[in-house]
């Protein structure tokens, strides 16, 4: 049976208990299952490198001694191991120097047992062992899992997620090149994407030996506010070799005074698609500096990305084409704030529906690195494939497609696709960044929302010619009195 196959029936075996109600129950209790199962195969991989491996939960309650029988403990008498023993013991582990205690206590400090019949939850267990986490195949695997359980999650009403496509991610990273020894932070990492693909990457290209494999695992940082994806994310470090990942916090960046970063929070690379279209709680805003302050989430991680930058460091992250062209005074402040500090040189603009089933919104991604001013932007519009009008669940973005991106990144030139900008015009146009392909083929007057904000645009352009030339005619008036 196919790992796919193996969650589809757990889930099945969940609807049938009378404590699970809904998709959001039945995800949280399979993951909170799936990390003790991962946690463990870990654990075993860990006893066979060091005979002096000591686990951070206590024998009784490791996967292998309560849940790895198929015979073993169940009914009644499992539910109250679970509810009374399991749940107040983990949840409450002592951990005075962080490391593994941390990070198990930190995935089950929200987690809940939903589930009321043990002998349908000896069933789940049972399931979840016909599960090899040893194996790689396994393990490529549970990322399409993951898919799946990110589209339930989006189903059982969870509004406002937007998970990153795993071609854009490896894109974004393949462009932004994290290196041995560099900080790598992803501020909303959700589930680990950006992560994991930072992972890879660095891998595959800088690591030859063991002592640059803990280089890279000392400095892969990630905070996640919600407690499901920072479950999920914590099991994705630890399939993906992160050893330890307790530097990957629950926690909200932005419930942290911006003055409280210091020097020692500073980081090299930044790569994040921190959500957008939210409304953070009363009294966030307060830690940003009063001329930027905002309640729009996108807004406050762009400036908070600004300043954990180290100097010279590099950024991409994802922002909606509403982020891009903003209104009012703050909006226009903050993109100043950015092009003056940061050289902004590249935002990818991609198309409707590259985030479907969350969203059909249109997103870009911004390239920067922290130090210089920016000059010029470059800009390009990222197509869809030959033949295709959209994406859609069956028919996603591929990595493929943006070979010609990587092949034009280094040497750019404008053409169908792509066009540059000089930051004298970004300032005339009151820092409107959500500007018009130029050498696009006219299609038509084009999207009304789109047309009416290159109006308003123009409209604010206007105004300002008119109180220009009114004070030069006041001017001119007192002149000749």
């Amino acid at each position: 049976m196919s790992l796919t196959a193996t969650i589809k029936s757990i889930q099945d075996i969940m609807r049938k208990d009378a404590g699970v109600d809904g998709d959001a129950q039945r995800i949280s209790q399979l993951c909170w299952l799936l990390f003790l199962k991962v946690f463990d195969a870990r654990e075993e991989e860990a006893e066979l490198e060091d005979d002096n491996y000591q686990s951070p939960i206590p024998e009784k309650f490791r996967w292998r001694n309560w849940a790895a029988d198929d015979e073993g403990i169940t009914g009644d008498a499992l539910i109250d191991f679970v509810n009374n023993q399991l749940f107040p013991k983990l949840k409450n582990l002592p951990a005075p120097e962080g490391g593994l205690p941390l990070v198990v206590r930190s995935v089950f400090e929200d987690a809940f047992n939903y589930m009321k019949n043990g002998t349908l939850l000896r069933q789940v267990a049972n399931k979840i062992n016909e599960i090899d986490f040893h194996t790689q195949s396994e393990r490529h695997q549970l990322n399409d899992v993951y898919e799946k359980i990110l589209k339930d999650l989006q189903s059982a009403g969870n509004a406002g997620e937007f998970y990153t496509p795993r071609a854009v991610t490896q894109f974004v990273v393949d462009q932004v090149d994290p290196r041995l020894g560099e900080k790598v932070l992803d501020p909303a990492c959700g589930t680990g994407g950006f992560l994991v693909c930072a992972i890879e990457h660095m891998r595959s290209r800088y690591v030859k030996n063991l002592r640059d494999e803990r280089r890279l695992q000392s400095n892969i940082l990630g905070v996640e506010k919600k407690q499901l994806p920072h479950m999920l994310c914590v099991t994705n470090m630890i399939l993906h070799g992160i050893d330890v990942p307790s530097q990957i916090a629950h926690d909200n960046t932005l419930s942290r005074p911006l003055r409280d970063y210091t020097k020692k929070d500073r980081v090299d690379v930044i790569v994040t698609n921190p959500p957008f279209g939210g409304i953070e709680e009363d009294g966030i805003e307060n830690n940003f500096p009063a001329s930027l302050r905002s309640r729009e989430t996108a807004d406050l991680f762009l400036i908070l990305i600004m300043h954990l930058l180290k100097p010279n460091g590099r950024a991409a992250l994802i922002l909606p084409d509403g982020t891009l062209f903003g209104e009012g005074k703050k909006a226009a402040l903050l993109k100043e704030k950015l092009l003056q500090e940061c050289n902004l040189h590249t935002i990818i603009r991609l198309p409707e529906k590259v985030f479907a089933p969350y969203t059909d919104i249109k997103t870009n991604v911004l390239f920067f690195d922290k130090g210089q001013p920016t000059k010029s932007v470059w800009f390009y519009d990222h197509p869809y494939p030959p033949g295709a009008k959209s994406y859609s669940k069956t028919k996603p973005i591929r990595i493929e497609e943006f070979e010609p991106e990587k092949k034009w990144w280094k040497k750019r030139k404008e053409g169908e696709f792509a066009w540059k900008v000089s930051v004298k015009n970004i300032k005339d146009i009151g820092y409107n960044l959500d500007i018009k392909n130029p050498n696009a083929p006219d299609d038509g007057p084009g999207d009304p929302e789109v047309l009416l904000r290159e109006f308003k645009a123009l409209q604010a352009e206007v105004a300002k010619v008119q109180e220009k030339l009114k004070k030069e005619l006041s001017k001119a008036l007192e002149s000749a009195q």
